[in-house]
């Protein structure tokens, strides 16, 4: 199989079949498995450990240089509104565990409603003053790190979906037959599809299915070099979409 047909064959796996968005192109490295037949992972042995071992030593000194302001932020939410300086919520992980992540809480502590889980909307007005300038900056994402430490997270991968998000009345489970291929990575801080601008609110089912389209685009197409690049544009893209 010639290097353009492999390509071609990742892409008809894909939710949309279509290699969208400004991106350059990426390696190919191995096709998207046939049949969800399983959810083993797919990265190779040796590369995995190297990006793991990435991810702890990330982790450790991000967190160590990152403390006077990690404590800033914890007593500014405190003295902001009140409730727990973290946010705590189940996502779906590798093999499709479930596992609890962490986030500094930008939103006003009420009790969860009955019925599909509400997404955060742009304008929102459970967000709290501090909350605002953590998620336009991003910040309220660091104690995520903590996740990464424990093997829960990766520092790039598909992002993780709490149980029983919708779009619409469906889950995002139900909207595609690929979906479930996404868990076979550990989800990440940021990933592909974050840097290609689909972040925030997922309100249709062209939005999640572009996501999932970047993320299966992102395991069949893994290098280290790509974990790297991503990184890089993260920086880049922490001012859009994020609220």
């Amino acid at each position: 199989m010639s290097h353009i047909d492999s390509r071609e064959a990742i892409l008809n796996q894909s939710p949309l079949a279509t290699a969208t968005v400004a991106w350059p192109p990426l390696p190919y490295r191995r096709p998207y498995p046939r049949h969800i037949d399983g959810l083993g992972t797919t990265l190779p042995a040796w590369p995995g450990a190297v990006k793991r071992g990435f991810d702890i030593a990330f982790a450790v000194v991000t967190l160590i240089i990152h403390v006077p302001l990690l404590l800033a932020a914890a007593v500014a939410i405190k003295l902001d509104s009140p409730g727990p300086v973290l946010f705590r919520q189940r996502r779906i992980g590798l093999h499709g565990r479930s596992f609890e992540l962490l986030k500094f809480r930008t939103m006003q502590d009420r009790p969860f409603s009955q019925g599909p889980l509400c997404q955060t909307c742009r304008h929102d007005p459970r967000v709290t003053r501090v909350g605002a300038v953590l998620r336009r900056t991003s910040f309220d994402e660091l104690p995520q790190l903590w996740n990464v430490l424990r093997g829960d997270m990766s520092l790039v991968g598909p992002r993780p979906h709490a149980p029983g998000t919708c779009v619409g009345n469906t889950p995002f489970e139900q909207v595609s037959d690929c979906y479930p291929l996404r868990h076979r990575v550990r989800p990440g801080m940021t990933g592909l599809a974050q840097v290609r601008g689909w972040r925030g609110q997922t309100d249709t089912r062209e939005k999640l299915l572009r996501r999932l389209d970047s993320d299966l685009e992102y395991i069949a197409t893994w290098s280290l070099g790509t974990d790297f690049l991503i990184l890089l544009r993260t920086i880049a893209t922490l001012w859009r979409n994020a609220y």
